[in-house]
């Protein structure tokens, strides 16, 4: 190990037991320069130097490098068994196709509409031709004024046509507005169902920043893919092939002048869409690590700033964003080999047809009007057509999104349902053992018997597994080993909504919905009245505030409303739990939030309440032990003592030794 690792060992050692302190040390990962972050390889942030021929095989070392970097990311999103896993190309086709198969009269539509609109585009190069080959034959007639009423009568038609192009594509619009606001919101319900049926002991591998960017810059990205690249990439495909249909009619041998380097771009074609996907789900993960270094700076900025950690971070923040930035080169790389190839692809053709009409009429193998509508052809060609090859840059980010946010959708349940129904309410923990991190369990063996309608308070330091014992008892995870059954039948065993009618947790954590207060009461229980809400708020301390409200129950909160204290959005936490009405509660810290002096006040007047259930409260107030039936003192993952106040303070243990450390 390098010195700055083994000074780090140094200071683990002074605040920690011997055992933890090197469980602790090998959990960090340094890199080969004993530094704790991720630094980038030299031969990316190299400057350019030498001749020119030295220069440009430093930009290709470097491409490839990044290239590899996204292969290797791409690669280990799939194999992953830890965060949010990454879809299939092929489930996202099925995922789309369905929700287009869903659309079908909506989509033929659109797809008619556009086939009229761009045959009536086509059809203007056509009659200029033809006008331009009737003029030169009026004049070799001698008959100019002939030509000049060709000429008019041609422009009332050319006016039709337009006229006619100019309605079928506001059909087309119309239609593709319709189709992709329906496809979105198709996807985004889709998403959602996943999102809140994510097993929440996956949940808790994944990183904030990456379930965040999710939900937010995938959602976005993959609703602007849907709602202008689906219908563009529809009205450019339809363009160019008529066109091309169009082209090969009017002469196969002008035609040629735009087929020859249309083909030969399709290597350049074929190489991006290859390595594109792999490009953008690496920015994409990207911006997840750099919003995961960002939530957890903010939301530790106490600790961060206790431990003197804000070099570190902001260090972190510079690696991260780093990082992004060669993801985003080698991406934009690919988009301007691919521009570069398509913009020699499509202003070659136009000298090209001259060229080769020159030679094709002095053989008499076109005529003027062929050579004028071919031009026109290759001129009308470009604009669709850098559409579509900007949709498709457009779609490969819109994939890479879907992919993300329909990587969700496969993550694997954490339990199966059975059969089994409970018979009582009486709730059991055998020979319990769990495991964060494989190999390293944080309980061990721990037996735990309730009693129906027992106070149980959990007491102990901070990591000796308090909180992981309280998310085995409700249900959250299943235990490595052992057993925890409510009426005899494995909790994991049960239909989540029956779980939760059996037993529901209570955290510190809390989330206030945008909406109104009653609309957060409700998602407890769907069918409460009115008198019931205010009875709930009531048990918890909260229906004078609410009632002081200009709105009461109708007042909006949430972001950009109504903001609630920390207290005050607990206290509604709570009061979803008391409609619930589940007859076995697990409170972890639930009342942390709140001052001391209310904490108190709400633990009082939840007692009517929590009478005749089961309670299993975690604490880090021991004012709240002091108030239990029973007190389990965890340490170290072993229930150390079990039993009441008075008979953990005569026994003069580890309870004992926390009560007159609390009280002093």
């Amino acid at each position: 190990m390098t010195s700055t690792t083994e000074h780090r060992d140094d200071r683990l050692s002074d605040v920690l037991p011997a055992h933890l302190a090197a469980e602790s040390a090998r959990t960090w990962k340094p890199n080969a320069d004993g530094s704790d972050i991720d630094s980038l390889p030299t031969t990316l942030t190299e400057v350019g130097h030498g001749t020119w021929r030295e220069r440009v095989g430093a930009l290709r070392r470097r491409h490839h490098l990044r290239e590899s970097r996204a292969q290797e990311f791409h690669e280990s999103m799939r194999t992953s068994t830890s965060g949010l896993p990454v879809a299939t190309p092929r489930a996202v086709t099925r995922f789309v196709w369905n929700l287009l198969g869903e659309r079908r009269g909506m989509g033929s539509i659109l797809v008619i509409a556009n086939l009229l609109a761009a045959t009536a585009g086509l059809l203007v190069p056509f009659l200029l031709g033809r006008l331009v080959d009737d003029a030169v034959a009026e004049v070799d007639r001698g008959t100019p004024a002939a030509a000049i009423a060709a000429a008019d009568e041609m422009a009332l038609v050319v006016l039709g046509v337009a006229v006619t192009q100019a309605a079928f594509t506001f059909l087309a619009k119309s239609a593709a507005a319709a189709l992709g606001q329906g496809v979105l919101a198709g996807a985004r319900e889709r998403i959602m169902r996943d999102i809140l049926h994510l097993p929440l002991s996956r949940v808790e591998t994944a990183t904030s920043g990456d379930l965040v960017t999710r939900v937010t810059r995938d959602a976005g990205t993959m609703s602007e893919s849907v709602t202008w690249a689906l219908p563009e990439s529809v009205y450019a495909t339809v363009t160019v092939v008529l066109t091309l249909i169009a082209m090969l009619l009017n002469s196969w041998v002008l035609a040629l002048a735009s087929l020859i380097p249309m083909a030969l771009s399709l290597f350049q074609i074929r190489r991006y869409l290859e390595r594109a996907p792999a490009g953008y789900l690496t920015e994409a993960g990207t911006y997840a690590q750099i919003n995961t270094t960002l939530t957890e700076t903010v939301s530790g900025a106490r600790t961060v700033e206790a431990l003197n950690l804000t070099d570190r971070r902001l260090t972190q923040a510079d690696a991260d964003i780093a990082v992004s930035s060669q993801a985003e080169r080698y991406t934009l790389t690919l988009r301007n080999l691919l521009f570069g190839v398509m913009d020699l692809a499509f202003s070659i053709p136009r000298v090209l047809v001259l060229a080769f009409g020159a030679f094709a009429y002095a053989q008499e193998w076109v005529s003027i009007g062929q050579i004028t509508t071919a031009l026109l052809y290759a001129g009308a060609i470009w604009g669709p057509f850098e559409t579509l090859v900007h949709t498709v840059d457009r779609v490969q980010t819109g994939l890479a999104s879907t992919a993300r946010l329909l990587g969700i959708s496969t993550v694997p349940p954490d339990r199966e349902v059975g059969p089994e129904r409970p018979t009582d309410t009486r709730l059991t923990g055998r020979s319990l053992r769990y495991a964060y991190r494989e190999n390293h369990d944080v309980l061990h063996d721990v037996d735990l018997d309730l009693r129906v309608g027992e106070r149980l308070a959990i007491v102990g330091p901070s990591g000796s597994g308090k909180s992981t014992l309280g998310r085995l008892l409700a249900g959250i995870h299943g235990p490595r080993t052992g057993h925890v059954q409510v009426g005899g039948v494995e909790l994991t065993r049960l239909p989540l909504d029956q779980l939760r009618r059996e037993v529901a947790l209570v955290t510190q954590e809390h989330h206030i919905f945008i909406g109104t207060i009653r609309d957060n009461l409700l998602l407890g229980r769907e069918s409460a009245s009115d008198a019931e809400l205010r009875d709930a708020l009531a048990a918890v301390g909260a229906r004078t505030w609410v009632e002081q409200l200009t709105g009461q129950l109708d007042t909006t909160v949430g972001s950009g409303h109504l903001a609630l204290t920390p207290g005050q959005a607990q206290q509604v936490a709570l009061a979803r739990l008391v409609l619930a009405d589940p007859h076995t509660i697990v409170l972890d810290e639930a009342t942390s939030l709140i001052d001391p002096r209310t904490a108190r006040h709400l633990e009082g007047s939840m007692n009517a309440l929590l009478t005749g259930r089961t309670v299993v409260a975690i604490a880090h107030r021991l004012h709240t032990a002091h108030d239990a039936d029973r007190i389990a003192v965890m340490i170290d993952g072993h229930i150390a003592e079990l039993g009441s106040h008075d008979e953990l303070m005569a026994n003069d243990g580890e309870y004992a030794a926390l009560w007159r450390a609390w009280t002093s």
